[in-house]
Order: structure tokens, then C-alpha cells, then sequence
């Protein structure tokens, strides 16, 4: 089943390149009773000539138009792109400047193909679809008259009218005549899924004329590169952080063809990978295609071997491109294709610009409170639970998920202030208090689980309040820490990597009720980093010195120099 897709002006010039004459829209267009009327409001008319104008003569696609030739061979089914077809019309009309030469026609709406000739104000308020075009008309004239004030208007009928005939575009669409296309229609517009580039550049090369005697075998290679991008351990270590957005939908083939575009993360116009790779796939498809499979190859290559997908994979989460880190794997520096212990170093290189600290002297110096280190301390803390794996990290669990820097012992409760953070504290210290107890400290434990117990009850009434919470904490938290009263510390020795979520149950509580929780979740199957779980069984600790339900002087050393050399090799 073969698809035909090209570019067509909306109206006929001359190519400013080329100079070739430019074929605009013509036809006859047949708009199906399954469609709805035309509802477009002045912000979508006045959004669609701000478009125009503001692409200022360098090409420019607007969204497709889906159409299906009519059996009888002349004229087209309208599938998708009614609005824009329609507000185009209107826009050329009001401008009179050369011939509209298509003509839409409505299934269960005669009255609106008449009444697109006429505009009759008198008219526009006998029913919904007579309303908008009225009012699309109107808009449309509101803009030319005051987009640059009245004396410019003719200057931007011209000017408007050189775009839409040389450089704005739309993506021309063509399904075949056998294919439904009210289930295409259905996801089109119901489901607001538009079509994609990779969508659009497939239409492309399984043209007869793009990849003779080869559909059959590209269309196959192209799901079975789907299928393996769709594999979640795969995509998460490859594709950029913006692609991980809740809700974001597409195929994933996307990237690598986002990737030969040169694509930016952000800030691309739209289809800005069709306009990029649409004459390459025309007149090279197979060398297109082979780039495809190559880039393909490269990312599975990558994913088999462990180190390198680890130190790939924390670059892409720091937001570096993989078309950038292809470029350094095929020495795009002009030096020639490095070796691969070449590129590792490289890569070693990379990851260090990325954290940009010494392993020397600034870890020691970062701050949580710091706006410029707290990123920084990220950085070093996914860097070092990726070292932490023997085999790959988890990308998939880390990517797409929001993560921030946890106190491993927080000796703090003061910015506790509603009534329903002094419960949850309470219950959660008890427990603490009741897992360290032993014959030696019941002297000190007995009373205070006392006073919880007397004080729970009152906690939601006016006989408790904010002074008796701070008194009956500040015993909590002695008794919980050793004995020891402390500052707060917002070093790295005393930070560790958790998901929002579970930050947000955490904070403000000391280590041993953070190590209970930790280890609930674990036992339920909540992914907890690496490095954040051997902090919290006491991993790092010299087994000599282990106090499990404490984190103090000792086990901050021992996990600062922990992290120091396990990351020596890339902050060196």
C-alpha cells in the first residue's frame, strides 16, 4: 500500500531558488459527514497568519493535509486538515491576489460552500458553521489592518501573498485509495495524535520511485527498529530527557532520524525532521535509509557493552544530544575515527565537564543551600550510583522521574508546623525509638515513649501546639543521635539520591527512621538507587565502627571517601 507525500504552496509562484514555477493547491475538496463543521476561533486564525508572517520567507511547513483520491479519479476526500484548508481559502479570497483555485464541498452542509462565497454578515448567525467562517473572515481583516497599522496593509497582502506561493507549505499527504479513512480520521482528530516526521518520511521512502523493489524489505527493517526502541532499558539510556515527558506519545524511530536532522532538543520548529530529510529520502532513499540502520546499530552496539552504555547513558541524562556523542564515536573532529579506549577517554572527558568539580577539592566544598552546586551534587550522585552497578545502571527506572538530593539524617524538625506533619513524626520516631532500645539505653527510651504516648492523643486538639512539639522532639532526636546535638549538614557526606516521592515521605526525619522507610520500600519493589540503599545498610562503614542506627562523623568520612575513589577515574 503506497503513499504519496510532497510539499505544495497554497498558491502558484516562482521558487526564489530554483526559480522553477511553484504547483499550488488545486482541486476540488469533499469534506465527509463524519467531520464536524468549521469551528477555528480568531485564536487559532490569528495564530496560523502570525505563522506565516513570522517564518519571513525561509521555508516552512504547516501541518499536513490528508486526502484520498475519489474513485471516480478527480477530485479529493478532505480526511484531515478541513480548518486549515478552509482558513487558507478565506485568506486567499480576502487578499485577491491571483485565483483560489480549489473548492470545498461539504457532505451534510451545502449551505457553508455557498456561503464561503458570500460572508453575509446578515447570515452569520443562522447557524454554528455560518458563525466562525463570519467571524475567521472578520479576524482575518482585523489582523491585516492593525498587525502593522493601516497604512502597511497592502505591504502585507503582497508580502503575505510571496510567502504562501513560494516558501509556506503544506505537508501534502496522499492515502491510498483502499485504505479506511475514518480509523485514521478517528486518531487525527479525536485523539489529537498528528502525524509524526518519522511517519512522514516512511510515506516517503516507500515510494515506488524512493527505494525500487525495496518497500517491502525497508518496511520491515523499520518495525524491527521500532520494536527494539520500544524496548524501555534501550530507550531510556538513549534518547535526551525531553523525549521522557509524561504522556509524550510517538514512535521512537523518531530519534534517530531527529538525530541525522540535527534536531535540537528544543526550540525546533515544527516537522522540522521532514523538511531536513524529505529531498534526501526522494532522490536517496536507500542511502538515507542505510544511515538509519547504521545509527541503529551503533545505540545496540553501545547497549551490549556495559561501560560504555553506563557513561553514554549518564551524559544523555545530563542532556547531551547522542547525535553529539556519535560524532565523537566517528571522529567527527576530523581526526579520524578513535579507537575505542580513545573514545572511552573521551567520553571520561565529557562526564567531567558535565559535573564540573575536581575530585580533589571541590566535592568537599559543595552545598545543598547553593543554587549553583545543588545540580552539581545530582550530577555526582547519579554518577556514582552508575559506578556503583557492576553491570548497566537502570536507566529506565531513573529516566522520566523527578529526583532530588535527601538528607541521609536530618537533625531537624523545626520547620515542622501542621498538626498533621507532628503526627506522622511522632509515629515514625517512636518506632526508631523502639528498634534502638536496648537494656542500656531503656533508661532514657521508656520516658520518652511515654511522653509520645500521652501526647498522641492531644495532637489534633488545642492542648497540644507548636512550643510542646519542639520540646518533645528535641528529646526524640538527642536520644536518636547518640546523644549528640548537631547542626544541620548539607555536605555531600550527608546527601543521598531518592525519587521525589519518596524524598517527600523522608525529609525531616533522622537516619534511622529514613533506613526503616528505605528498606520498606525496598521490600515492596520501589527502586531504590544503588548507592542510596548501601548508604542506608551501612555499607560504606568500616564494619569495626558500625553503629546501624546512627549516621555520624565516622560514617560520613567513610562514604566521602567512597565516593572519591570510586570516581576518581572520571573527576581526575
Amino acid at each position: 500500500m503506497n503513499y504519496k507525500l510532497e510539499h505544495k504552496t497554497i498558491g502558484f509562484g516562482i521558487d526564489p531558488s530554483t526559480r522553477q514555477p511553484t504547483r499550488g493547491i488545486e482541486g476540488g475538496f469533499f469534506i465527509p459527514s463524519y467531520q464536524r463543521g468549521y469551528r477555528w476561533t480568531a485564536d487559532e486564525v490569528t495564530k496560523l497568519l502570525d505563522d506565516i508572517w513570522e517564518s519571513a520567507g525561509q521555508p516552512y511547513s504547516l501541518q499536513p493535509i490528508v486526502v484520498q483520491q475519489k474513485r471516480d479519479g478527480s477530485d479529493w476526500a478532505l480526511i484531515d486538515g478541513q480548518q486549515r484548508l478552509t482558513t487558507l481559502w478565506l485568506l486567499l479570497r480576502f487578499m485577491q491576489k491571483g485565483d483560489v483555485r480549489y473548492t470545498l464541498e461539504y457532505a451534510t452542509r451545502p449551505g457553508s460552500q455557498a456561503y464561503l462565497q458570500l460572508l453575509d454578515p446578515a447570515q452569520a448567525e443562522q447557524n454554528i458553521d455560518y458563525f466562525h467562517i463570519h467571524q475567521a473572515h472578520v479576524t482575518i481583516a482585523h489582523w491585516f489592518t492593525h498587525k502593522m497599522g493601516a497604512a502597511y496593509r497592502q505591504f502585507l497582502v503582497d508580502e503575505m501573498f510571496r510567502f504562501l506561493s513560494t516558501s509556506v507549505r503544506v505537508i501534502w499527504y496522499e492515502i491510498p485509495e483502499g485504505e479506511p479513512p475514518i480509523p485514521l480520521f478517528t486518531r487525527l482528530n479525536q485523539g489529537r495524535i498528528p502525524l509524526t516526521d518519522a511517519e512522514l518520511i516512511k510515506a516517503v521512502l516507500l515510494t515506488q520511485q524512493a527505494i525500487p523493489g525495496r518497500e517491502t524489505e525497508v518496511a520491515a527493517q523499520w518495525d524491527g527498529i521500532e520494536r527494539d526502541l520500544q524496548r524501555d532499558e534501550i530507550w531510556a539510556f538513549a534518547a535526551h530527557p525531553s523525549r521522557h515527558s509524561a504522556g509524550q506519545q510517538g514512535t521512537r524511530i523518531d530519534l534517530l532520524l531527529d538525530t541525522l536532522a540535527n534536531k535540537p532538543p528544543s526550540g525546533a520548529r515544527r516537522y522540522h525532521t521532514f523538511d531536513a530529510l524529505q529531498e534526501k529520502a526522494k532522490t536517496q532513499g536507500l542511502a538515507l535509509w542505510y544511515e538509519v540502520v547504521a545509527l541503529h546499530a551503533q545505540i545496540l552496539g553501545w547497549f551490549e557493552e556495559p561501560r560504555l552504555y553506563n557513561k553514554i547513558g549518564f551524559l544523555v541524562a545530563c542532556g547531551m544530544p547522542i547525535g553529539s556523542i556519535l560524532g565523537w564515536a566517528q571522529g567527527a573532529d576530523g581526526q579520524g575515527a578513535p579507537v575505542k579506549s580513545a573514545f572511552e577517554v573521551l567520553l571520561n572527558y565529557r562526564i567531567r565537564a558535565a559535573v564540573q568539580v575536581d575530585i580533589n577539592d571541590d566535592l568537599d566544598a559543595l552545598h545543598y543551600e547553593s543554587r549553583a552546586d545543588y545540580e552539581k551534587l545530582q550530577r555526582i550522585l547519579l554518577l556514582f550510583n552508575i559506578a556503583t552497578c557492576r553491570g548497566r545502571f537502570p536507566f529506565e527506572h531513573h529516566v522520566g522521574q523527578s529526583w532530588t538530593l535527601e538528607h541521609i539524617h536530618a537533625q531537624s524538625a523545626q520547620k515542622l508546623n501542621r498538626v498533621e506533619q507532628w503526627d506522622s513524626w511522632l509515629q515514625a520516631h517512636r518506632q526508631a525509638l523502639q528498634t534502638i532500645q536496648t537494656e542500656h539505653n531503656t533508661a532514657v527510651i521508656e520516658p520518652l515513649l511515654a511522653d509520645i504516648d500521652a501526647a498522641m492523643p492531644t495532637v489534633h486538639t488545642r492542648q497540644f501546639d507548636q512550643e510542646q512539639f519542639n520540646a518533645l522532639a528535641a528529646g526524640i532526636l538527642m536520644a536518636l543521635n547518640d546523644g549528640v546535638v548537631e547542626e544541620a549538614d548539607h555536605s555531600l557526606s550527608n546527601l543521598a539520591l531518592l525519587q521525589h516521592g519518596a524524598n517527600a515521605a523522608l525529609s525531616n526525619a533522622v537516619f534511622e527512621v529514613k533506613r526503616q522507610r528505605v528498606l520498606d520500600m525496598d521490600k515492596s519493589g520501589d527502586y531504590i538507587p544503588a548507592a542510596t540503599r548501601n548508604v542506608f545498610l551501612k555499607y560504606y562503614t568500616p564494619a569495626e565502627r558500625l553503629q546501624p542506627h546512627f549516621w555520624g562523623d565516622e560514617d560520613k568520612t567513610a562514604y566521602l571517601a567512597h565516593i572519591k575513589t570510586t570516581l576518581t577515574a572520571y573527576l581526575q
